[in-house]
């Protein structure tokens, strides 16, 4: 015996540009670059490697926030109600990040790559957090 779906009519099912996808596949590049700068410390990591994993997370992450930014439809007090906190957290995160490398005495164009990573990773993750919330709200 089979029964149909239930359906609730408060659910919200919009279809939505792939903005978490693309953000989270950033945040991937960039993690992925920052263990391979951080596998080599004190020694001076492959740059090819690292430059290449942050301009393809910055690419996504610019993608990612162009998509976001045309939602029309879309719950924006609650994506920057959630968006203000999440990035807050994630800024003292990556400060302190940032102190550890900085801490461990990497110099020049490592401490540049890893920065720029870690701006990557301040900015994407809350985007997922924000949007994932803000998708599931009534849009303003």
């Amino acid at each position: 015996m089979t029964t149909a779906p239930v359906t609730d009519p408060n659910a919200v099912d919009r279809a939505y540009p792939p903005v978490a996808w693309f953000s989270t596949a950033a945040l991937c590049l960039v993690i992925t670059g920052g263990i391979i700068l951080a596998s080599y410390a004190p020694r001076v990591a492959p740059r090819s490697v690292t430059v290449t994993l942050l301009v393809g997370g910055l690419v996504l992450l610019a993608s990612s926030v162009t998509m976001l930014l045309r939602l029309k439809e879309f719950s924006w007090s609650t994506f920057v109600k959630v968006y203000k906190w999440a990035q807050l957290a994630y800024l003292v995160t990556a400060g302190m990040i940032e102190f550890a490398f900085v801490h461990d005495h990497t110099r020049g164009p490592s401490l540049l790559i890893v920065s720029l990573m870690l701006v990557v990773f301040a900015v994407s993750v809350p985007i997922n957090i924000a949007f994932t919330t803000a998708r599931y709200a009534n849009p303003d």
